[in-house]
């Protein structure tokens, strides 16, 4: 097990050093529970504690209505965030998936905007722990209550230092913690409930109902944190969509429970503009023991979000100067606990600056204002990813009604931007104009990176200006090889060495074989007639087409410890024998005697990959020999465990 003790074990200079921060790499740490723990902690906070109040003062008893609403219009962005985070667990979250899909300006538009987004929405949170903190220490100034959110911040970027670990059990501790003060609060204050105080139930009409989910929007805001870090996630294609939409259904049902006792148990002229709604409604129903109760429970909700914002906001800088968009600063990895410590550091700065001088409505309007903006380009991204087609882009989890849900996101997160005000809407056009001249100005026109937006581009026009995309491809191949924990063995260094031909034309095998008998003869050291002769011996004795599109010559050569493989495509068909389907796919195998069980072993190899569902489809949609090459490392087979590369 982990421990702070074996942490600060070093070696003779006081550092162990981790084998995976020095490849600049995360820890895994991460499970289910702590994504879990990790999301609801993000999204119980001042979205819940504080926010109702100034809710409830803008559209009356509908409240309710707009949390669910808000809720709902989440949903787009959450099958968005889980099927990009499946696809490409990277750290970084939403900066990563904007740049990858649409390229380095969007990418520093929507990483700067990632950042500090969540990093408003923390600062909001540990701003929001005064109202609380004077209801149990009545005497406190603003100057005292400003200096405990600053030293917290200041411990949680302590514990983020030493590890996600660490990070994570603490989250998971403080929100089941907060879970249960929160069924206390609902079961404790339902019988208090009065029908009468829901009348009129939308008084100020829809238009403020529209206006007030807008502003609690960011009360979902910490709904896709889990993509930030997932990277950390020990399998992140199965618990970052569970964790996140496990943690919107219970928070999401007590979001709604809770403001419905609240608006049931106070009275509007209490209840309208509180900075304390649920504490104000518990001391209602259950007197001083409540309000304590509902203090402390929201004095960890601000601990849980700041704890969870330092923890994902800081790996956005880390992913954009790993790409060259940041300072190489921001992406150093501790040699030690293998956390990015500069960009905790840099988060927590930013932090402790938004406590002391932002004003708390205009905070929050403004990280919800970047927050839709961001929700909308994620939902881009993903356009552009499923119709860029690249052939490594495999989400285990798919957003449901492709493309209709993506659309109705974007058109809904355009409209809720100009319901926010024109001072959100201001501040936010500056930071944007903003990013781009700090993308002008730093990266320029000398780092250009493969998107999906380019492969689009390529694909709808038929052009061969963009570039190919195989930088893009290569990157998600060997992210879905750490995702996949694929450790290569000795038939993917076949499959990496090997000859790969796309043969044009319709031809006989015999064509085929006489085709190939030349590149044979090199790799073998053997004359070229008698590589054809072997060739036709074999496929005399019996037909190497398997199956309908699939073909599997081999022949016995002499020496020892040779064993080779060529692979062929033939998109219009290769006839093995007459009456027979063509054949679009050949795995040439060529080994010396003494490799007779690996060669079984290729065989096995080569079957599992080729039954797998949808081979033939990536074979023959391949767009040159390099992603030909991809689709034989990526596929679904069992490797060597005692073969290892």
């Amino acid at each position: 097990m982990l421990t702070l003790g074996s942490l600060t074990a070093g070696s003779r200079d006081g550092a162990e050093l981790d084998p995976l921060a020095r490849e600049g790499k995360l820890r895994k740490e991460l499970g289910l529970l702590a994504i879990f723990c990790i999301v609801s902690g993000a999204m119980i906070s001042s979205g819940l504690f504080v926010l109702p109040g100034l809710a409830f003062a803008a559209t009356g008893p509908s409240v309710i209505l707009a949390y669910l609403l808000a809720g709902a219009l989440a949903l787009p962005a959450l099958f968005s965030k889980a099927e990009l985070s499946t696809a490409m667990p990277k750290a970084g979250g939403s900066y990563f998936f904007i740049e990858r899909s649409m390229g380095g300006a969007f990418g520093t538009v929507g990483g700067m905007a990632a950042w500090l987004s969540l990093t408003l929405k923390t600062a909001f949170a540990l701003v929001g722990m005064g109202s609380f903190a004077v209801l149990l220490f009545p005497q406190m100034s603003v100057f005292e209550v400003k200096l405990l959110a600053i030293a917290l911040c200041i411990i949680f970027m302590f514990i983020n230092l030493v590890g996600a670990k660490h990070a994570g059990r603490l989250q998971s501790g403080l929100v089941l913690v907060l879970l249960a003060a929160l069924v206390y609060f609902v079961v404790r204050g339902l019988p208090s409930v009065e029908a009468v105080r829901f009348e009129p139930f939308m008084p100020n009409g829809s238009g403020a109902l529209f206006a007030t989910a807008g502003l609690v929007f960011v009360s979902y805001g910490g709904l896709t944190k889990a993509a930030s870090v997932a990277e950390e996630a020990r399998n992140p294609g199965r618990d970052i969509p569970l964790g996140m939409i496990l943690a919107f259904i219970i928070v999401t049902a007590f979001y709604g429970l809770a403001i419905f006792v609240a608006v049931g148990t106070l009275d509007a002229s209490a209840l309208a503009g509180s900075r304390t709604p649920l504490s104000a409604a518990a001391a209602s129903f259950a007197g001083t023991p409540g309000l304590l109760i509902m203090a402390i429970a929201a004095l960890i909700a601000f601990i849980t979000t700041g704890n969870a914002g330092i923890l994902s906001a800081s790996r956005t800088p880390m992913a954009m100067s790993k790409d060259g968009l940041l300072p190489s600063v921001l992406g150093r990895v501790n040699r030690r606990f293998g956390t990015p410590h500069y960009g905790i550091l840099a988060t927590g700065a930013i932090m402790i600056v938004a406590i002391v001088f932002l004003d708390l409505v205009t905070l929050v309007k403004v990280a919800s204002t970047m927050k839709i903006i961001l929700f909308l380009l994620v939902n881009l991204a993903v356009i552009m990813m499923r119709e860029s087609r690249i052939q490594h882009y495999r989400p285990t989890f798919r957003s449901p009604f492709y493309p209709w849900v993506q659309g109705a996101g974007i058109i809904l997160y355009g409209f809720l931007v100009f319901k926010m005000g024109m001072i959100p809407l201001v501040f936010t056009g500056v930071f944007f104009g903003g990013s781009l001249l700090w993308y002008a100005a730093y990266v320029g026109g000398h780092k250009k990176r493969d998107s999906a937006l380019i492969q689009v581009v390529r694909r709808v026009t038929d052009s061969d200006l963009a570039p190919s995309g195989a930088a893009l491809e290569s990157e998600l191949r060997e992210i879905l090889k750490e995702r996949d924990e694929i450790i290569e063995d000795r038939f993917d260094c076949l499959v990496h060495e090997c000859t790969i031909l796309d043969r044009a034309g319709q031809e006989s095998v015999w064509d085929f074989f006489r085709g190939i008998s030349g590149t044979l003869s090199e790799q073998l050291g053997i004359p070229e007639e008698r590589v054809y002769e072997l060739l036709v011996e074999r496929e005399r004795e019996s037909t190497t087409a398997l199956r309908p599109g699939l073909a599997i010559p081999h022949i016995v050569v002499e020496g020892e410890g040779v064993f080779r493989l060529l692979l062929a495509r033939s998109r219009e068909g290769i006839v093995f024998s007459e009456g027979a389907p063509p054949v679009h796919a050949v795995f040439v195998l060529m080994g010396s005697m003494d490799e007779r069980n690996y060669h079984l072993r290729a065989l096995m190899h080569v079957a599992q990959i080729t039954q797998e569902p949808g081979f033939d489809g990536k074979w023959l949609a391949a767009a040159n020999t390099e992603q030909l090459r991809n689709v034989i490392l990526l596929g679904e087979r069992r490797r060597d465990a005692g073969d290892r590369a």
